[in-house]
């Protein structure tokens, strides 16, 4: 069984994802990567030393510059005549791309897989993680989107395959690229960190957020996230954003401060390796899924943690 893995990439460099992505598909069988970009060869030789990979397709064309799904789905449908499996990361990019290659092809597609049981039997979370389901599917092709946090990331070195230019399809012209306004930060990538620290709306304002939660980050080395309620409240921007609707995050450490453990936030946070919940209310339903609880207020205990560290 041939599997072709969608590699993520940005500013030269293959994200994390992909590499969780590697993993599972290595599960299926041989493994070949995708590589569509601009100017993509160094990427494309990155790709070709990670760990268990057989082949790298490139398509490096200016129409994959922005990996603008109109354009990817198509490239992607033309090489799944020698593939069994197509498999990307479930990120932004990646839960773009996928729904249209499996329109294409006209076939289901299985999302956010936690395991890969057979050549077509996964695992994958139900009712905001509350229960995993296990699917099958029928289909000749496979259409599957990965979990990060669930696969072990593949070694980015130890492999030797072959590059394989191929020909693009061009731009359909569906969409354009305007632009991109992306936040700057020496801090950790928010879904790759070991340790996270996440605020909620207990915090009560934009100031308060960044007063108690940035020097608890700094002393951590950590990432910061944020609850929807504090990203709606306006403390936080949009990509802070932990739970079903927002990253995904499996770090060795969560510090989850003010934050009341809604279903839809612990969907994004609760296969974290330790998890700390600081809130006044003993009841909180964060304290359900804690290692380490912390009851009372945050405005006094977390200057006094960061303090001590």
């Amino acid at each position: 069984m041939k599997t072709l893995v969608w590699v993520e990439h940005d500013k030269g460099a293959i994200k994390d994802a992909t590499l969780s992505a590697v993993t599972a598909a290595a599960k299926l069988g041989e493994v070949h990567l995708l590589v569509a970009g601009h100017n993509a060869g160094g990427v494309a030789e990155e790709a070709a030393r990670i760990a268990g990979v057989g082949k790298v397709h490139l398509a490096d064309d200016a129409a994959y510059a922005n990996a603008l799904a109109e354009n990817v789905a198509p490239l992607v449908v033309g090489l799944m005549a020698e593939h069994d499996a197509f498999v990307a990361p479930a990120t932004s990019t990646g839960k773009n791309i996928a729904p249209r290659v499996a329109a294409l092809l006209d076939v289901m597609q299985i999302s956010d897989i936690l395991s890969v049981e057979g050549p077509d039997s996964f695992t994958r979370p139900i009712y905001a993680g509350s229960a995993i389901a296990t699917v099958q599917s029928t289909d000749v092709k496979k259409v599957i989107t990965v979990r990060g946090t669930a696969f072990e990331k593949a070694a980015r070195d130890g492999g030797a395959a072959t590059v394989e230019a191929v020909p693009g399809v061009g731009d359909f012209g569906l969409s354009r690229f305007v632009g991109a306004e992306i936040s700057a930060s020496e801090r950790p990538e928010l879904t790759s960190a070991k340790v996270v620290v996440s605020g909620g709306r207990a915090l009560g304002s934009l100031e308060q957020f960044h007063a108690l939660i940035d020097p608890l980050a700094d002393k951590l080395g950590a990432a910061i996230g944020a609850s929807r309620a504090a990203v709606d409240a306006g403390y936080a921007p949009n990509d802070y954003q932990v739970g079903q609707t927002g990253k995904i995050v499996a770090p060795e450490v969560y510090v989850a401060v003010g934050i009341s453990g809604a279903i839809q936030h612990l969907a994004g946070m609760k296969d974290s390796g330790v998890i700390i919940a600081i809130n006044k209310d003993e009841d909180a339903p964060i304290f359900q899924v804690a290692d380490l609880g912390l009851v009372g207020d945050l405005f006094t205990i977390v200057p006094e943690l960061t303090e001590k560290l």
